[in-house]
Protein backbone atom coordinates (compact mmCIF):
# COMPACT_ATOMS: atom_id res chain seq x y z
CA UNK A 1 0.00 0.00 0.00
CA UNK A 2 1.42 3.45 -0.90
CA UNK A 3 2.40 5.44 2.20
CA UNK A 4 0.07 8.36 1.42
CA UNK A 5 -2.89 5.98 1.06
CA UNK A 6 -1.94 4.22 4.29
CA UNK A 7 -1.76 7.58 6.07
CA UNK A 8 -5.18 8.66 4.82
CA UNK A 9 -6.73 5.31 5.78
CA UNK A 10 -5.26 5.60 9.30
CA UNK A 11 -6.63 9.13 9.64
CA UNK A 12 -10.01 7.94 8.43
CA UNK A 13 -10.01 5.11 10.97
CA UNK A 14 -9.17 7.56 13.78
CA UNK A 15 -12.06 9.84 12.77
CA UNK A 16 -14.51 6.93 12.64
CA UNK A 17 -13.44 5.60 16.04
CA UNK A 18 -13.68 9.10 17.51
CA UNK A 19 -17.23 9.37 16.16
CA UNK A 20 -17.98 5.92 17.55
CA UNK A 21 -16.79 6.98 21.01
CA UNK A 22 -19.03 10.06 20.89
CA UNK A 23 -21.99 7.92 19.86
CA UNK A 24 -21.30 5.49 22.70
CA UNK A 25 -21.37 8.44 25.09
CA UNK A 26 -24.64 9.72 23.62
CA UNK A 27 -26.36 6.34 24.04
CA UNK A 28 -25.02 5.91 27.56
CA UNK A 29 -26.06 9.43 28.59
CA UNK A 30 -29.48 9.06 26.99
CA UNK A 31 -30.06 6.00 29.15
CA UNK A 32 -28.67 7.83 32.17
CA UNK A 33 -31.03 10.75 31.58
CA UNK A 34 -33.99 8.36 31.89
CA UNK A 35 -32.51 6.52 34.87
CA UNK A 36 -31.65 9.74 36.76
CA UNK A 37 -34.66 11.68 35.43
CA UNK A 38 -32.19 14.37 34.40
CA UNK A 39 -33.39 16.63 31.60
CA UNK A 40 -30.10 18.59 31.55
CA UNK A 41 -28.16 15.50 30.44
CA UNK A 42 -30.81 14.88 27.80
CA UNK A 43 -30.59 18.44 26.47
CA UNK A 44 -26.80 18.16 26.05
CA UNK A 45 -27.28 15.06 23.86
CA UNK A 46 -29.78 16.93 21.69
CA UNK A 47 -27.51 19.98 21.39
CA UNK A 48 -24.48 17.87 20.39
CA UNK A 49 -26.31 16.10 17.57
CA UNK A 50 -25.47 18.78 15.01
CA UNK A 51 -21.74 18.23 15.66
CA UNK A 52 -22.19 14.50 15.11
CA UNK A 53 -23.98 15.22 11.83
CA UNK A 54 -21.10 17.41 10.67
CA UNK A 55 -18.55 14.70 11.52
CA UNK A 56 -20.56 12.12 9.60
CA UNK A 57 -20.51 14.32 6.48
CA UNK A 58 -16.78 14.95 6.89
CA UNK A 59 -16.03 11.23 7.09
CA UNK A 60 -18.15 10.51 4.03
CA UNK A 61 -16.33 13.21 2.06
CA UNK A 62 -12.97 11.73 3.13
CA UNK A 63 -14.06 8.29 1.90
CA UNK A 64 -15.12 9.65 -1.49
CA UNK A 65 -11.85 11.56 -1.79
CA UNK A 66 -9.81 8.41 -1.13
CA UNK A 67 -11.85 6.42 -3.65
CA UNK A 68 -11.41 9.11 -6.31
CA UNK A 69 -7.71 9.81 -5.78
CA UNK A 70 -6.27 6.41 -4.85
CA UNK A 71 -8.64 3.82 -6.34
CA UNK A 72 -7.97 1.31 -3.52
CA UNK A 73 -8.41 -2.42 -4.13
CA UNK A 74 -8.92 -5.62 -2.11
CA UNK A 75 -9.06 -5.14 1.67
CA UNK A 76 -8.42 -1.38 1.38
CA UNK A 77 -11.47 -1.02 -0.84
CA UNK A 78 -13.55 -3.17 1.52
CA UNK A 79 -12.41 -0.98 4.40
CA UNK A 80 -13.56 2.22 2.67
CA UNK A 81 -16.90 0.66 1.73
CA UNK A 82 -17.36 -0.58 5.31
CA UNK A 83 -16.51 2.86 6.73
CA UNK A 84 -19.09 4.53 4.49
CA UNK A 85 -21.78 2.20 5.82
CA UNK A 86 -20.64 2.17 9.45
CA UNK A 87 -20.47 5.97 9.40
CA UNK A 88 -24.12 6.13 8.36
CA UNK A 89 -25.20 3.62 11.00
CA UNK A 90 -23.35 5.55 13.72
CA UNK A 91 -25.10 8.76 12.70
CA UNK A 92 -28.47 7.00 12.85
CA UNK A 93 -27.63 5.64 16.32
CA UNK A 94 -26.87 9.22 17.34
CA UNK A 95 -30.30 10.29 16.09
CA UNK A 96 -31.92 7.49 18.08
CA UNK A 97 -30.03 8.60 21.21
CA UNK A 98 -31.56 12.06 20.65
CA UNK A 99 -35.01 10.47 20.39
CA UNK A 100 -34.46 8.68 23.71
CA UNK A 101 -33.25 11.95 25.27
CA UNK A 102 -36.46 13.63 24.14
CA UNK A 103 -38.46 10.89 25.85
CA UNK A 104 -36.33 11.40 28.96
CA UNK A 105 -37.18 15.12 29.11
CA UNK A 106 -40.88 14.25 29.17
CA UNK A 107 -40.49 11.39 31.67
CA UNK A 108 -38.48 13.64 34.03
CA UNK A 109 -41.67 15.64 34.65
CA UNK A 110 -43.75 12.57 35.55
CA UNK A 111 -43.84 10.04 38.41
CA UNK A 112 -41.42 7.16 38.00
CA UNK A 113 -42.81 3.97 36.47
CA UNK A 114 -42.01 0.55 37.95
CA UNK A 115 -41.10 -1.08 34.62
CA UNK A 116 -38.43 1.52 33.80
CA UNK A 117 -35.81 -0.90 35.22
CA UNK A 118 -36.62 -3.29 32.35
CA UNK A 119 -35.78 -0.50 29.93
CA UNK A 120 -32.42 0.03 31.63
CA UNK A 121 -31.57 -3.67 31.28
CA UNK A 122 -32.37 -3.43 27.59
CA UNK A 123 -30.25 -0.29 27.28
CA UNK A 124 -27.25 -1.98 28.88
CA UNK A 125 -27.49 -4.83 26.38
CA UNK A 126 -27.66 -2.41 23.46
CA UNK A 127 -24.71 -0.44 24.82
CA UNK A 128 -22.64 -3.62 25.18
CA UNK A 129 -23.43 -4.56 21.59
CA UNK A 130 -22.33 -1.12 20.38
CA UNK A 131 -19.06 -1.27 22.33
CA UNK A 132 -18.29 -4.77 21.08
CA UNK A 133 -19.07 -3.86 17.47
CA UNK A 134 -16.57 -0.99 17.65
CA UNK A 135 -14.04 -3.21 19.43
CA UNK A 136 -14.39 -5.75 16.62
CA UNK A 137 -13.58 -2.98 14.15
CA UNK A 138 -10.52 -1.80 16.08
CA UNK A 139 -9.16 -5.30 16.60
CA UNK A 140 -10.25 -6.80 13.26
CA UNK A 141 -12.09 -9.43 15.31
CA UNK A 142 -14.62 -11.24 13.13
CA UNK A 143 -15.50 -13.65 15.95
CA UNK A 144 -16.57 -10.78 18.20
CA UNK A 145 -18.55 -9.24 15.33
CA UNK A 146 -20.44 -12.54 14.89
CA UNK A 147 -21.19 -12.49 18.65
CA UNK A 148 -22.70 -9.00 18.31
CA UNK A 149 -24.97 -10.17 15.48
CA UNK A 150 -26.19 -13.10 17.56
CA UNK A 151 -26.93 -10.78 20.52
CA UNK A 152 -29.52 -8.84 18.53
CA UNK A 153 -32.13 -11.54 19.22
CA UNK A 154 -31.82 -10.86 22.95
CA UNK A 155 -32.63 -7.16 22.55
CA UNK A 156 -35.50 -7.98 20.18
CA UNK A 157 -36.98 -10.29 22.82
CA UNK A 158 -36.58 -7.66 25.53
CA UNK A 159 -38.40 -5.15 23.33
CA UNK A 160 -41.28 -7.58 22.87
CA UNK A 161 -41.45 -8.13 26.63
CA UNK A 162 -41.49 -4.39 27.18
CA UNK A 163 -44.45 -4.05 24.82
CA UNK A 164 -46.38 -6.66 26.82
CA UNK A 165 -45.51 -5.02 30.15
CA UNK A 166 -46.54 -1.59 28.91
CA UNK A 167 -49.79 -3.03 27.58
CA UNK A 168 -50.50 -4.56 30.99
CA UNK A 169 -49.52 -1.38 32.83
CA UNK A 170 -51.85 0.75 30.71
CA UNK A 171 -54.78 -1.45 31.76
CA UNK A 172 -53.82 -1.21 35.45
CA UNK A 173 -52.79 2.47 35.47
CA UNK A 174 -54.57 4.33 32.64
CA UNK A 175 -53.63 7.66 34.21
CA UNK A 176 -49.99 6.90 33.28
CA UNK A 177 -50.68 6.21 29.62
CA UNK A 178 -48.60 9.14 28.33
CA UNK A 179 -45.55 8.12 30.33
CA UNK A 180 -45.95 4.48 29.37
CA UNK A 181 -46.13 5.33 25.67
CA UNK A 182 -42.94 7.41 25.98
CA UNK A 183 -41.27 4.48 27.75
CA UNK A 184 -42.37 2.12 24.99
CA UNK A 185 -41.04 4.55 22.39
CA UNK A 186 -37.66 4.61 24.15
CA UNK A 187 -37.68 0.81 24.09
CA UNK A 188 -38.31 0.81 20.36
CA UNK A 189 -35.44 3.27 19.83
CA UNK A 190 -33.10 0.97 21.79
CA UNK A 191 -34.18 -1.95 19.63
CA UNK A 192 -33.32 0.09 16.54
CA UNK A 193 -29.93 0.97 18.05
CA UNK A 194 -29.25 -2.75 18.39
CA UNK A 195 -30.27 -3.23 14.74
CA UNK A 196 -27.84 -0.55 13.54
CA UNK A 197 -25.14 -2.02 15.78
CA UNK A 198 -25.73 -5.38 14.11
CA UNK A 199 -25.28 -3.66 10.75
CA UNK A 200 -21.90 -2.36 11.95
CA UNK A 201 -20.83 -5.85 13.01
CA UNK A 202 -21.91 -7.26 9.65
CA UNK A 203 -19.82 -4.63 7.88
CA UNK A 204 -16.81 -5.53 10.03
CA UNK A 205 -17.24 -9.16 8.97
CA UNK A 206 -17.42 -8.04 5.34
CA UNK A 207 -14.28 -5.94 5.77
CA UNK A 208 -12.30 -8.80 7.32
CA UNK A 209 -13.66 -11.83 5.48
CA UNK A 210 -15.01 -10.32 2.26
CA UNK A 211 -18.30 -12.05 3.02
CA UNK A 212 -21.72 -10.39 2.97
CA UNK A 213 -23.84 -12.02 5.69
CA UNK A 214 -26.88 -9.73 5.70
CA UNK A 215 -30.15 -11.70 5.92
CA UNK A 216 -28.21 -14.88 6.78
CA UNK A 217 -28.99 -15.38 10.47
CA UNK A 218 -27.41 -18.85 10.41
CA UNK A 219 -24.06 -17.09 9.87
CA UNK A 220 -24.36 -15.51 13.33
CA UNK A 221 -24.03 -18.78 15.18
Amino acid sequence: MPKHLQREIENLKKKLLSLGARIETSVRDATLSIEKRDSEIAKKIIDDDINIDHTEVEIEEDCLKILALHQPVAIDLRFIVAVLKINNDLERIGDLAVNIAERAIFLATKPKIDISSDLLDMAHNAQSMLKESLDSLVNHDAKLAHKVCASDDIVDQMNRQMYLKVQEAIVKNPEQISSLIHLLSASRHLERIADHTTNIAEDVIYMIEGQIIRHKTEEYK
